[in-house]
């Protein structure tokens, strides 16, 4: 290719990014005016916000994969809103951590982070009104339901709004660019278990230290040219490492799911889901005609896990996701039988369905 040839590519390039820049500012002046007209009203809206990302996602022809198109309309939108109000929210920290990762794919980058040091505190800076909405870690792939967010959800005032699926990639980091003279590995003890028999392979003789977080991990990786840390993405770029090894876990699928929480719940979107927490009569086969109504409705149930109850010794209370919004009709009619027959029935919030 000629250099006139170029020329002509990035002098159109140029001319595209002028209407570009245009075009979004436009966009930020709208969202403005509308944030106006709500008068102090919601500023998020979480089910227009799916809207918005699904649309774009069908519309795309390419070349951008649909998950990069994605991407930059949720940064777009971050930053407009932004300009209504911009949004706090809470998580479990440090910094650094998947929480963070979740944070910044659901909110975009314009959020103001508010890095919690339990996920209790998580709760309480949200209810409190110390931050406008929480994402908290509820279920991974791998190890299964995290229990002291399903315990809390039954207490709190808070209503799920939505929810953010975040592939888990593990890397290792270092220094140096490259596996020579590491002598300790440090992470997280999940994140060591998950990368198990790659660092059985690679790195047989190296000590392996479980410390709180990722994020604590890549800071003693910093410190210290012998060794090397497991974490993620934002951890690396955190504390400047060198990812000198990509996505080493064990399970190539592994996956976390979080969810949103705020003051309320989310309009329809046209794709959600409903989270309920019930429990059953303590006589046989209480389960079974607790749930009926859902199938006998056609209303498909997409998760069940039990925890045991604070009320009573071999007690449980049981998590249900459905799909569907609260305000479906045959959601709607569900749920009422659902209350006929449960001892406690309780609506954690309707969502927007995760835009991968």
């Amino acid at each position: 290719m000629s250099d006139d040839q170029i020329r002509q590519h990035r002098d159109a390039i140029d001319d595209i990014d002028v209407q570009i820049l245009k075009l979004i500012n436009q966009r930020a002046h709208h969202a403005h005016e509308i944030g106006v007209l709500k008068g102090g009203g919601l500023v998020y809206r979480p089910e227009r916000e799916a809207q918005v990302l699904r649309r774009v996602k069908d519309l795309n022809q390419g070349p951008l994969p649909s998950e990069s198109v994605a991407r930059l309309f949720r940064e777009i939108m971050s930053a407009c809103l932004s300009l209504e109000k911009p949004l706090t929210i809470a998580f479990l920290g440090p910094l650094g951590t998947f929480s963070e990762s979740a944070v910044v794919k659901h909110f975009g980058h314009a959020a103001q982070l508010q890095p919690s040091v339990s996920i209790d505190e998580v709760f309480r800076q949200t209810e409190a009104g110390m931050a406008d909405y929480a994402v908290v870690p509820v279920e991974n792939s791998t190890e299964g339901a995290v229990g002291r967010s399903l315990d809390l959800m039954t207490q709190t005032p808070l209503k799920v709004c939505g929810e953010v699926v975040l592939r888990i990639h593990q890397h290792l980091m270092r220094k140096r660019p490259d596996l020579v003279g590491i002598t300790r590995i440090y992470s997280h003890s999940q994140s060591l278990a998950q990368c198990h028999e790659w660092l059985n392979l690679h790195l047989p003789n190296a000590e392996r230290i479980a410390v709180a977080s990722n994020a604590e991990a890549a800071r003693l990786a910093a410190e210290d040219v012998n060794t090397a840390a497991i974490g993620g993405e934002a951890a690396a770029e955190r504390y400047e490492l060198v990812k000198v090894v990509s996505n080493i876990e064990d399970e190539p699928n592994n996956t976390t799911r979080f969810l949103v929480l705020g003051q309320a719940d989310a309009s329809r979107s046209g794709k959600d889901k409903t989270s309920l927490v019930m429990s059953a009569k303590n006589q046989p086969g209480a389960v079974f005609q607790l749930l009926a109504p859902l199938a006998e409705n056609g209303v498909s149930m997409t998760k069940l896990e039990s925890r045991p109850s604070r009320d009573g010794l071999w007690e449980y209370v049981f998590f249900v996701d459905v799909e569907g919004h609260r305000d479906d009709a045959l959601v709607q009619k569900a749920m009422k039988e659902l209350a006929e027959r449960a001892v406690i029935l309780r609506v954690l919030g309707s969502y927007p369905v995760a835009v991968l």
